[in-house]
C-alpha cells in the first residue's frame, strides 16, 4: 500500500538532537517511510491514499515501552476487552511487553515461564489490535532458570526478559539471570521502586547496579518511587535507561527529566504508561506524560518529550519505528490543537498543558483512522482523506 501525507506544517522526527524535519510531506510504501520532505506530483499520482493534514503536525507513532498485555486484546486486571486498540486512538502505535505477569494462574516453574514467553511472542507476531504492533513474550525471571533456558528461548525468538516478580530470596539473585539474558542478546528490564503487588519485592539502586539491566522500569514509581538519593547513582554510575511512567510519581518524573537533561543523558530517558495495572487503563497515558513534561518540566520542550516517547524508546529496544525518516516503519500520528483551546498548534497546546488532538494514525503504512479520534477532542485543522483509491474513507464514527 502506498500512502502519503501532505500539507504538514511541522514534522517532529523523534530524534531529540534534530527534532524537526524540513518539508511538508511524508511518503510511505509497503510499510516503510520512503520520503520525508517535499513530495512531487509524480510521487503522489499512484498513491492509494493521500491524507491532507491542513497544516497540522506529524510525529512518529508513540511507543509505550511498558504494557501489561496478556493474550489477545484483553486485560484481566481490569476485566476489559479492546484496551490496546483504544490506545491506538491515543496515538500509541507500538507496545512493548512488561512480561505477561497478569495472565491468570501464570506458571512460575522454569518450563512454564519459558512456554508462556514463547506462546505470547508467537501470538502477537502477526496480531495487530487496531493496527498496533505488540512486542510480546518477555520471559519472567524465576528461580530455577539456568543459562541454557535463556539460550533456548532466545533461539526461539524471545528477546525480552523481566526481573521483579520472581520468587527470589532477594533481588540480588536476579543478577546472574540478567547476565545470561544479556549474553544471549535479550533486552533486560527490571521493576523499580516499592512493590506493586503483594508478594513482589522492592528494588532500589543497590539492586539495579548489581544487576545492570538495560532498562529500569517505571523508575519514578510503579506506583512507589525509589528514594531520591538513589537516582543520582543510577544516572552517574551506570548506563541503565531510566523509564518514567504515567502510573507513577509525578514529582519524581519531573525531577528525573531535569537530571537527565542536565547530565546530557537524555537518550536514556524513556516514557511508558505501565498500564493496565491497578492504575487502570490509560489510552491517553503517553500523551498525558508528554503534556506534563512539556508544561511543567524545566527545559523540556514538547518536541523533546515526544522524542522520549518515540525515538529514545526505539533506540533503546533496537526496533525500527520511533523516527520519521527514510527506511523506518511507517507509523505516523497527526496531532493538532483541540477545538476550544487557547493554542493553535499541537506543540503549543502541549507546552500549555493541554492534551493534543489525535487527528489521524497510520501504522505499517495503513491509515487506521483519519479525522477523528474517539479519545480526544476534535482537531482545529480539517485533517482528511483527499484521495482514496480504496473503498473506504478511514473515518471514525462520531461519538
Amino acid at each position: 500500500m502506498k500512502t502519503a501525507i501532505v500539507n504538514l506544517k511541522t514534522i517532529v522526527t523523534g530524534e531529540w538532537r534534530e527534532p524537526f524535519a524540513k518539508g511538508d510531506g511524508i511518503l510511505m510504501n509497503d510499510g516503510k517511510i520512503v520520503t520525508v520532505g517535499t513530495l512531487s506530483d509524480d510521487a503522489l499520482k499512484d498513491c492509494d491514499v493521500v491524507i491532507d493534514a491542513d497544516g497540522a503536525t506529524a510525529i512518529p507513532g508513540l511507543i509505550d515501552s511498558q504494557v501489561h498485555n496478556t493474550f489477545g486484546d484483553y486485560t484481566p486486571r481490569q476485566k476489559t476487552v479492546g484496551f490496546l486498540e483504544s490506545y491506538v486512538h491515543g496515538g500509541t502505535t507500538t507496545a512493548i511487553s512488561a512480561s505477561e505477569v497478569h495472565v491468570p494462574g501464570r506458571p512460575t516453574d522454569p518450563q512454564g515461564v519459558k512456554a508462556l514467553a514463547v506462546a505470547a511472542q508467537r501470538c502477537f507476531a502477526h496480531y495487530r489490535p487496531g493496527g498496533m504492533r505488540v512486542f510480546a513474550g518477555s520471559i519472567i525471571l524465576e528461580p530455577g532458570l539456568v543459562e541454557d533456558d535463556l539460550r533456548d528461548v532466545a533461539a526461539q525468538g524471545v528477546w525480552l526478559a523481566k526481573a521483579g516478580f520472581g520468587a527470589v530470596k532477594t533481588p540480588f539473585d536476579y543478577a546472574p539471570m540478567i547476565g545470561w539474558a544479556r549474553k544471549h542478546g535479550m533486552i533486560t528490564t527490571v521493576h523499580t521502586g516499592g512493590s506493586s503487588i503483594p508478594g513482589s519485592s522492592g528494588i532500589w539502586a543497590d539492586h539495579l547496579l548489581a544487576m545492570q539491566p538495560h532498562v529500569s522500569f517505571h523508575i519514578n514509581g510503579g506506583p512507589v518511587a525509589m528514594p531520591d538519593r538513589d537516582f543520582e547513582r543510577i544516572l552517574n554510575d551506570s548506563q541503565i535507561a531510566m523509564q518514567v511512567c504515567t502510573a507513577g510519581n509525578l514529582r519524581t518524573l519531573l525531577m528525573i527529566a531535569e537530571m537527565s537533561v542536565a547530565a546530557d543523558q537524555f537518550d536514556r530517558f524513556l516514557i511508558a504508561t505501565d498500564t493496565p495495572t491497578g492504575s487502570g487503563i490509560m489510552p491517553l497515558g503517553m500523551m498525558y506524560t508528554i503534556t506534563h513534561l512539556a508544561s511543567l518540566g524545566k527545559k523540556m520542550s514538547p518536541e523533546m518529550a515526544i522524542c522520549a516517547a518515540t525515538g529514545n524508546n526505539a533506540r533503546t529496544y533496537g526496533i525500527n519505528s520511533g523516527f520519521l525518516r527514510e527506511g523506518c516503519d511507517a507509523d505516523v500520528v497527526i496531532l493538532d490543537s483541540c477545538v476550544g483551546g487557547t493554542q493553535h498548534t499541537a506543540l503549543d497546546a502541549l507546552a500549555h498543558g493541554d492534551i493534543a488532538a489525535v487527528a489521524a494514525v497510520v501504522t505499517d503504512g495503513v491509515p487506521r483512522f483519519v479525522g477523528r479520534s474517539r479519545n480526544t477532542p476534535a482537531s482545529e485543522k480539517n485533517v482528511r482523506v483527499a484521495v482514496s483509491r480504496l473503498y473506504q474513507d478511514f473515518a471514525t464514527p462520531k461519538h
